[in-house]
């Protein structure tokens, strides 16, 4: 059974002990033993079986998904009665579609006789989303001498499940499904849910079909040899004007390929020496334009699929620290949207206070009808502070004046937060507590139930004061400190400045825990130190809180066998009354979490551990489907010529562990950036032993634009640059 996670919808568990547990998804399933196919197209996103089928069994989270709500929950395909033989099955490289091949098996007739001998029939599938539509293109080509006849069958429903729904929790009330429309060419299909609101599933299909019926099509056609028939189909998640499938499917190819390019363009393009890793990165990028989403302000890296296909705060913010060094304008889309949705009120059921920055928002029937609480929430502890330390980032990789400007109020708000809300007993430090009982019980990135406790393994209750939490306050206050001088309130910059030194002070007296060699992972509602070994001390390097000489014992300890696996640094060590190296959050090795440790690492000059965690999950993802890094994975110890050992319910594809490999990658070369001299910066620059040679192609400053090369020379690296438009420099310090 996997830890009970926050995130993690499901039953009500109603015992005292635990009472916490409230959202909980069953894993009767694994999705690493499914491997499933998945495609995204902003508020829509797929979960295909290999086949290119959606077969729902029990636990199952096939489907098509259109915000928050299953509008397809089978679909079947079928020859001559029987299901094709899989041949390969496989997504491209750009995330745009999912292609399959499949055979025809055996197929008798009532006496038992071979009508179709197996292998004679050729299917090919090729499907992708595009606004809101599942388009496919069914091809059946006949390689057999004879003529063949082909009965092909389509078997399809919808149950218009809420998302929440099929992440396990149960209701007593559902809405009314009204009577299936068909016609010749199509069917449609729609429920009316309790919050009002008419949902529509359209099926078109072209040719038109020899039989059709609420819940399937049958296509009869014959074959000469190397004949070719091809049927189109539009599954559609409202209710379009009427077209010929054939056309809408060509005019939508068309407009995603051109959409899928011009958003990668964006990009600096990443080529190595080692062509596994070129994969990997390659598949990385495609995540994130795959994830990310059309919001009214910019794009949005929606947090990961199934589970999280949705804006999380936290999740955005960090896959926009991790890629500001790729494309900017994520960063800048993310800060505009939780700007645009800041609270400005206060809520307790939705754990909203006036500047707070956004936790989840969702669209579905039971989040409209207030049946979960996250139709709009803030219940995150660190997504404002988070928010304004990814401002500061933003305004100093870009320069970006304007949009620094028009986020400064919102700033101003979420440091109002953080004084006020945020430390509602005034000891200057941080905490959350829910408002209700319907609130998440742990408000920071490790949200189970029991991620949070003492030595004994004694939950803390809260107010929680995390570790990490301090660290981004600290950093958020020297980003709002350098952002208010160069709007010339000295003021203010004198005054976060401040604050900040006094928590820099204070933190170190208060959460250091010499005799473990580490900060306690939270203090709880009595002020009393949690003295757990966690990867949450890893994130206090991450800003500079930590005082150097408390760097040096923290990093030694997280690199030793109680932390690093050696696939990553689990989140918890190995000797704590909690650790389970199955769980969400007490063993298991997050690759976002490492990113960001090792964000830390680099800016203590901690390269070699950078380039040895950037090693573990470099050789982890080889032995991953696609080379695409999972939400997490089990903390189990590496072994011999084996894998890493999967997670069973693990997001994949998810934001911020695609961006972990490129945030490493930048931690290795010290890159940042001086966008008022327009310098590209490598600050004692290093590559890991799997990587001789690195060529970036179009980093962007100010206008300008720079291409280089990074090649290993024994323990050094030389940089060459190979082109150069406008008065961009290369600065190098060793």
């Amino acid at each position: 059974m996997p830890a009970l996670s926050d995130r993690m919808i499901g039953e009500v568990l109603a015992s005292d002990e635990c009472h916490a547990a409230q959202f909980y998804i069953p894993a009767s399933v694994s999705l690493q033993e499914l491997q499933p196919r998945t495609l995204k197209h902003n508020d829509t996103f797929a979960v295909f079986d290999h086949y290119g089928d959606i077969a729902v069994a029990g636990g199952g989270t096939e489907g098509l998904f259109h915000r928050d709500t299953r509008h397809l929950s089978k679909l079947m395909l079928t020859l001559g009665g029987a299901r094709p033989m899989l041949l390969s099955s496989t997504i491209c490289d750009d995330n745009a579609s999912l292609n399959c091949d499949l055979a025809n098996p055996d197929i008798f007739n009532k006496d038992g006789n071979i009508l179709i001998g197996h292998d004679l029939l050729h299917l090919r599938r090729s499907k992708f989303l595009w606004q809101g539509t599942c388009f496919e293109r069914i091809s059946v080509r006949n390689y057999d001498e004879q003529v063949q006849r082909v009965e092909l069958a389509l078997h399809f429903s919808c149950d218009f499940a809420d998302l929440f729904e099929v992440r396990g929790v149960r209701r007593d009330r559902r809405g009314k499904f009204e009577l299936p429309c068909v016609e010749p060419d199509g069917v449609t299909l729609s429920y009316l849910g309790l919050d009002g609101v008419r949902r529509i599933t359209r099926l078109r299909f072209e040719p038109r079909p020899t039989r059709i019926g609420p819940d399937y099509v049958f296509f009869d056609f014959s074959l000469v040899s190397r004949e070719r028939q091809i049927i189109f189909t539009e599954i559609s998640c409202a209710d379009l004007p009427a077209r010929k499938a054939r056309d809408a499917f060509l005019f939508a190819l068309r407009d995603s390929r051109r959409a899928s390019r011009a958003a990668m363009r964006q990009a600096v393009a990443v080529t190595t020496s080692n062509e596994i890793f070129n994969e990997a990165v390659r598949r990385a990028i495609s995540d994130l334009y795959t994830l990310a989403t059309n919001v009214p302000e910019g794009l949005y890296p929606y947090a990961g699929i199934p589970w999280f296909s949705a804006v999380f705060g936290r999740d955005g913010i960090i896959t926009a620290m991790q890629t500001l060094w790729l494309d900017p304008t994520i960063a800048r889309g993310v800060l505009l949207h939780l700007a645009a949705n800041q609270a400005l009120v206060e809520d307790a059921a939705s754990d909203a206070e006036p500047g707070k920055i956004l936790h989840e928002v969702r669209f579905g029937e039971m989040a409209e009808c207030g049946e979960v609480p996250f139709r709009r929430y803030y219940g995150s502890v660190d997504s404002t502070p988070l928010f304004v330390l990814l401002a500061g980032a933003y305004f100093e990789r870009t320069g970006d004046i304007k949009t620094v400007t028009h986020l400064w109020p919102h700033i101003m708000r979420a440091l109002e937060w953080i004084d006020s809300w945020g430390d509602r007993d005034g000891d200057g430090f941080v905490e959350y507590h829910r408002q209700t009982d319907d609130g998440l019980v742990n408000q920071g990135w490790k949200d189970s139930y029991d991620s949070i406790f003492h030595a004994d393994g004694t939950l803390a209750e809260g107010p929680i004061a995390l570790c990490e939490v301090q660290a981004y306050v600290y950093g958020a206050r020297r980003a709002a400190a350098m952002i208010a001088g160069r709007l010339g309130q000295s003021e203010c910059c004198s005054l976060q400045n401040a604050k900040a030194d006094d928590l820099y002070r204070r933190f170190d007296d208060v959460f250091w825990q010499d005799d473990i060699g580490t900060y306690a992972i939270a203090l709880d509602r009595l002020k009393r130190p949690c003295r757990v070994k966690s990867s949450n001390a890893g994130q206090v390097l991450l800003t500079g809180l930590a005082r150097p000489e408390r760097s040096e014992v923290l990093i030694a300890n997280l690199m030793r066998g109680e932390f690093f696996s050696g696939w990553g640094i689990r989140t918890i060590a190995n000797a704590e009354p909690r650790y389970n190296p199955m769980s969400y959050h007490n063993g298991s090795v997050w690759p976002h979490d490492n990113a960001l440790i090792a964000r830390g690492f680099a800016r203590y000059g901690h390269t070699q551990a950078v380039a040895r965690l950037f090693h573990g999950l470099f050789e982890a993802s080889i032995y991953i489907d696609l080379r695409r890094l999972p939400e997490l994975f089990c903390g189990f110890a590496r072994r011999r010529r084996q894998g890493p050992t999967f997670y069973p319910v693990a997001c994949t594809p998810q934001a911020w562990a695609a961006a972990a490999p490129l945030s490493l990658l930048q931690s290795c070369l010290g890159l940042r950036f001086d966008p008022q001299q327009c310098h590209v910066i490598f600050e004692r620059p290093m590559l890991p032993d799997f990587l001789d040679e690195v060529t970036l192609h179009g980093l962007a400053i100010s206008g300008a634009r720079i291409d280089v090369k990074i090649c290993r020379a024994d323990r050094e690296v030389a940089i060459h640059v190979l082109e150069r438009e406008g008065k961009v420099q290369l600065v190098t310090i060793n």
